[in-house]
């Protein structure tokens, strides 16, 4: 037991030494920098009298002592002579090198500063651990020598504890004072009080625990009364006093075992040393002795109810409740309400933890909802409530709060499989929720709910043209508990599929959060700003209008309303130009998509009519994209801003979605979910993500908007990507030996590449002034290579009829077809592209000729025979004249333009 004694005070002994030094050597280098700065700039350094005030500064705000009186220490005589070696230095300094000045300045401060750590700080502290580790190893000898009885022995050390106690106490009284520069952090009279207080801590344990000279509440008494009275000692010796009385005070129970251990007896003294504490942190304004205090009492808390056999509920509740009223009334007592509502107390995030873990563990635990159900509680979490708007500094309690409220409530939701024995500290699944769900329970729910909305908003109004961020925190909680409160319910207790009670609930909550937000937004300075606490209502009262309308209507249904709904707060912005209104209309945009992402046919495929058109699908989708398209233009002409764009973006995604949901559902008999995409079906999505990007275009002209630029810019680049992935690889007919029909011109090639060349390349043409010049160009490449691919398969289909696999073989006759008709389609493009003046297309026939050449030499003198051979190179060499020719006659024209 003497060793861990010596080694806790070694620890602290190092930790206080390390923690000084640290600070001693930053102030050395603050220093010597700025002496070094004197000198290299040539300012004569002030003298020594001018930074004695500065010198003065260094003392913690937590020293009894004054160090004003230092001054007193010197005569004027010793004055004069100083003032005459500061001048004798001032006069030879001059003769003196120029690099030895610094060497020279720097020298004594050094040279200062160490002796005045080591005569004045290290000395002091060590010779305090001695002190302290002298009387324990004393009594110890005495053990190990047999000199003196056991009684003796304690009995010497008792008294060396005191009178290291009143030696401290008399070195105080009789005047003492810091005589020199950074002596403060050394104060003899704490050091001597804190020795002795350890001495005497380790004399009444030894009496106790080693010899049994005195009984458990004795002994329980003396170090209890060691602890308190070094506390108090602390008003006049520094708080690392309080720190070592309260470290005493709370390690005693661990140090006096009882046989029949009394919880009352045990808080009580708790209780005692906390609010102790409290009065004397609050003197002196130690936040972090009253952060310990607070720490230590949540720890007993929290080891109490999870060790202890058949633990007190009213001992918990008793305990909790004197931490919350220390808080409130004695540690943020008597403050000024502007200070206090400017600020924040970090010492009161302990007290909101342990309380609140302490809340949810009596939700939780089997054993003491079976002796108060729920509402041990939803006590302690509105008293955590009703703290936090009582003294608004404490702002951690209204997080622990509301965090243990959603913990609790979401555990009651049938699908949690997590049960959890909190008293014996085990996880388990077992299929049940984690909190037992009662009609107890819901009314709590409804209670608890209301103690959030009223004390909430009443703090979120008190604040808002001052204290933004609790306004904000009330308002959010206000709005975040009650929601999760009632999705837990009605998900516990109410019908999923429809149920009107929990939708006028929703429905309530709906106008009590858009009234509380106008009430905040009256209370802004200026008013109606609609700052964060504003968005917070408002954005509450949206997810409640959400829920109301899942809870109130099926799930078609909901989708329609919760998209005309979009229109609602863009319609707000008329009256009022909240930024928070604009967004809700993006977070209907971003439900909506989601519940279509979640059930694309919008009332499930059972449900859903096989009528082209006119069915659940043009409402579902038709009808939200209309409501976009409104908030979008209601926003351009109030708000403006990024919701606007936003809406635009969901217009016109909406309304692709619509026509390709149509199309899907008419080419597939009603059945849209199960179905693979054919190549008719894929060459209408393709055509409808071209004339989605040209109607982009066209009103991106009219009315200019970033989301219409880059949407049709991304609508152009989805269309180039189907065509390359859908029509040239996975549906190609040539790949796929799908039917292409049997009527000769209007089949599936006609659809899939005419059609779609036809909409790229005019898409080409119209944006070649109004979007990036690679985008004109990727489409106009794109048309050509889909107009070859048309004319290419054609010919195929012309000689293999409806079935152009690959495997079913080439003719002669095909063979040279196909590359007189690469050729053809070579000269129309160069003649479109000098025509056009479009160098893409010229460089598009250059390519496709080249690989008419390729073909001609490669493939067609191997494979072809007789005349066919003949005319293949005969047309080859013609049309390549023809072309030279061509360039030849433009290059003259050219240059006679020029001349």
């Amino acid at each position: 037991m003497f060793e861990s004694l010596i080694g806790l005070v070694a620890i602290i002994a190092l930790f206080v030494i390390i923690s000084r030094q640290q600070s001693r050597i930053g102030l050395i280098e603050r220093e010597l920098g700025a002496l070094r700065s004197l000198v290299l700039s040539g300012t004569p350094a002030l003298p020594p009298q001018a930074k004695e005030p500065a010198a003065n500064d260094s003392k913690p705000a937590d020293a009894a002592i004054p160090l004003a009186a230092a001054a007193d220490l010197a005569s004027p005589g010793t004055a004069a002579v100083a003032s005459a070696t500061e001048a004798e230095a001032d006069t030879a300094a001059p003769s003196a090198p120029e690099s030895a000045q610094p060497a020279a300045a720097a020298k004594p401060t050094r040279q200062s500063d160490v002796e005045t750590a080591l005569g004045t700080r290290w000395a002091v502290w060590v010779g305090g651990i001695a002190l302290a580790l002298g009387g324990l190893f004393l009594i110890r000898y005495t053990i190990e020598a047999g000199i003196f009885g056991p009684r003796v022995r304690l009995a010497m050390a008792a008294a060396l504890g005191l009178v290291l106690v009143a030696g401290g106490e008399f070195i105080r009284r009789t005047g003492f004072r810091v005589p020199v520069q950074g002596a403060a952090g050394a104060y003899i009279p704490a050091i001597l009080t804190a020795a002795g207080a350890f001495i005497l801590f380790g004399t009444v344990y030894a009496a106790y625990s080693i010899y049994g000279f005195i009984g458990p509440t004795l002994a329980f008494t003396l170090l209890s009364a060691i602890g308190v009275a070094t506390i108090a000692a602390s008003l006049v010796h520094g708080q690392a006093l309080a720190g070592v009385g309260l470290l005493g005070a709370m390690v005693t129970p661990l140090l006096v075992a009882s046989q029949a251990p009394n919880p009352w007896a045990l808080f009580g003294y708790l209780a005692i040393v906390l609010v102790a504490t409290g009065v004397i942190a609050r003197i002196r304004d130690w936040s972090l002795l009253m952060a310990a205090a607070f720490v230590a009492t949540g720890i007993w808390t929290i080891f109490y109810m999870t060790e202890a056999p058949g633990t007190n509920l009213s001992v918990i509740l008793f305990i909790d409740g004197v931490t919350l009223a220390v808080l409130a009334f004695v540690w943020l007592g008597r403050r000024d309400e502007a200070v206090a509502g400017s600020g924040f107390d970090w010492p009161s995030i302990a007290p909101g933890f342990f309380v609140g873990l302490s809340a949810l563990a009596l939700f939780v635990d089997p054993a003491f909802a079976a002796i108060r159900g729920a509402l041990p509680g939803a006590a302690l979490v509105a008293a955590l409530v009703a703290v936090a708007r009582y003294r608004p500094r404490a702002l951690a309690l209204l997080h622990a709060a509301g965090l243990a409220t959603v913990l609790v409530y979401l555990g009651i939701i049938p699908p949690t499989t997590i049960a959890s024995d909190f008293s014996g500290g085990a996880l388990g699944v077992d299929g049940m929720p984690v909190v037992a769900s009662d009609a107890l329970m819901l009314r709590v729910g409804i209670v608890l709910g209301l103690v959030f909305i009223g004390l909430g908003f009443w703090a979120a109004r008190r604040f808002a043209a001052h204290g933004w961020l609790r306004a904000a925190t009330g308002a959010a909680w206000s709005a975040v508990a009650p929601l999760v409160i009632l999705l837990a319910l009605w998900s516990t207790f109410g019908n999923l599929d429809r149920d009107l009670a929990y939708a006028a609930v929703a429905a309530v909550l709906v106008g009590v959060f858009v009234a509380g937000g106008e009430w905040i937004a009256r209370g802004e300075a200026p008013p109606l700003t609609g700052g964060a606490a504003v968005s917070f209502a408002l954005g509450g009262a949206a997810i409640a209008g959400l829920l109301m309308l899942h809870m109130a209507f099926g799930s078609g249904w909901t989708t329609i309303l919760l998209g005309a709904a979009a229109a609602v707060p863009a319609l707000a912005t008329r009256w009022r130009s909240y930024p928070v209104l604009g967004w809700i209309s993006v977070g209907a945009v971003i439900a909506v998509l989601g519940r279509a992402a979640f059930d694309p046919t919008i009332v499930g495929a059972e449900f859903l009519s096989k009528t082209p058109v006119f069915n659940w699908l043009l409402l579902g989708y038709g009808v939200p994209a209309l409501a976009f398209g409104f908030a979008a233009w209601q926003l351009a002409r109030t708000t403006n801003g990024r919701p606007r764009l936003a809406m635009e973006a969901g217009a016109a995604l909406f309304c692709l979605l619509t026509v390709a949901m149509l199309v899907r559902h008419a080419m597939h008999g009603g059945v849209i979910d199960t179905a693979a995409a054919t190549l008719a079906e894929q060459a209408i999505y393709t055509l409808i993500a071209i004339g989605a990007g040209a109607i982009l275009v066209a009103i991106d002209m009219r009315s200019p908007s970033q989301v219409l630029r880059y949407g049709s810019i991304a609508a152009g680049a989805v269309s180039v990507a189907f065509i390359v992935l859908q029509h040239f690889l996975a549906l190609n007919p040539l790949l796929t030996d799908e039917s292409t029909g049997s009527i000769p011109v209007f089949n599936l090639l006609f659809l899939a590449y005419l059609l779609p060349a036809v909409a790229a390349g005019a898409l080409a043409l119209y944006s070649r002034d109004k979007r990036p010049q690679w985008y004109a160009a990727m489409l106009a490449v794109v048309a050509a290579v889909l107009a070859f691919a048309y004319a290419t398969l054609s010919v195929r289909r012309l000689f293999k009829g409806e079935f152009i696999g690959l495997w079913s073989g080439l003719g002669q006759l095909e063979t040279y077809t196909y590359s007189a008709l690469w050729l053809v389609i070579g000269v129309v493009l160069l003649a479109a592209g000098v025509w056009l003046k479009s160098q893409v297309l010229r460089i598009a026939s250059a390519a496709l000729i080249s690989i008419a050449v390729l073909k001609v030499f490669i493939f067609d003198m191997s494979e072809l025979e007789g005349v066919l051979r003949a005319l293949s190179f005969i047309g080859l060499g013609a049309v390549l004249i023809g072309i030279g020719l061509f360039y030849q006659r433009l290059l003259t024209r050219a240059a006679r333009e020029v001349n």
